[in-house]
């Protein structure tokens, strides 16, 4: 007796990095977040080049469940936040902001499901006309949120501090309780909010931690930690992952 085929799973692209690796050019993702999709969300990724609107964004949101914008070493440019310009030393993609800045408005706008991680929260700020501090530890106020490069990968994506979920938010009606313990590996955060988005965390400094479009047909959140990093031992992160998951599914039986 043939044994029922299992649902297609949601196809959702990861917008890559551009890199130079010896004299070429190469377009990369962390393994960390492909797996997240594949073990959390149950989707297939799909590694999106950054190739900007060489890709016909509209044509590739049309096959698209959904779009992970992750982390990653480089910073969002500031002159696309009229921002000063950045330190000497810091790395920069420019391939990967005329990719993603766009991909996000559009894909909002065509309903479909949207998680962004670090860079990809902050970059979804921009995109929706935010601005960004670069250097967060040396504004007054706020605490030091990087990471120390020196430790073990085990202790630097390690709970570093609480973050206060929003009442009403999406993140608090997944959480068991109104606070998170949660990594911290940045440098840059939110200066000013995007239009259109709603707070859905705060670190005890006040620096926003994670947000939503407000108005969004489906799923559209982003947070600045790292859920990705090991999201299967994480109550919270595998929630977040399938919530997100569930949204991707949703898209696909529409198309």
């Amino acid at each position: 007796m043939a044994t029922p085929m299992s649902p297609a799973r949601p196809l959702i692209g990861i917008p890559a990095d551009r890199r130079i690796l010896g004299l070429h050019p190469f377009h990369a993702v962390g393994e960390k977040y492909a797996r997240a999709v594949l073990e959390a969300a149950d989707g297939l990724p799909l590694l999106i080049p950054a190739l900007a609107e060489e890709l016909r964004l509209d044509e590739l949101l049309e096959r698209l469940d959904g779009l992970l914008f992750t982390g990653s070493p480089s910073n969002v440019e500031p002159r696309h936040y009229e921002g000063p310009p950045s330190h000497p030393g810091t790395l920069h993609d420019p391939a990967r902001d005329a990719t993603t800045l766009p991909l996000i408005r559009k894909a909002v706008q065509s309903a479909v499901p949207v998680l962004g991680i670090c860079r990809g929260f902050q970059e979804v700020n921009v995109a929706f006309g935010g601005s960004l501090h670069q250097r967060v530890h040396e504004v007054p106020g706020h605490l030091d949120h990087r990471d120390d490069e020196r430790l073990p990968l085990e202790q630097q994506y390690g709970p570093a501090h609480e973050v206060i979920l929003e009442p009403g938010g999406l993140l608090r009606s997944l959480a068991a309780s109104d606070r998170l313990h949660v990594n911290s590996l940045h440098w840059q955060g939110i200066e000013r909010l995007g239009q259109g988005l709603a707070v859905e965390a705060r670190a005890t400094d006040g620096l926003i931690e994670a947000f939503r479009v407000e108005g969004a047909e489906r799923f559209a959140l982003a947070v600045q930690w790292h859920p990705e990093w090991k999201v299967m031992d994480n109550p919270m992160s595998r929630a977040l992952f399938a919530a997100f998951g569930a949204a991707c599914r949703e898209r696909a039986r529409s198309r």
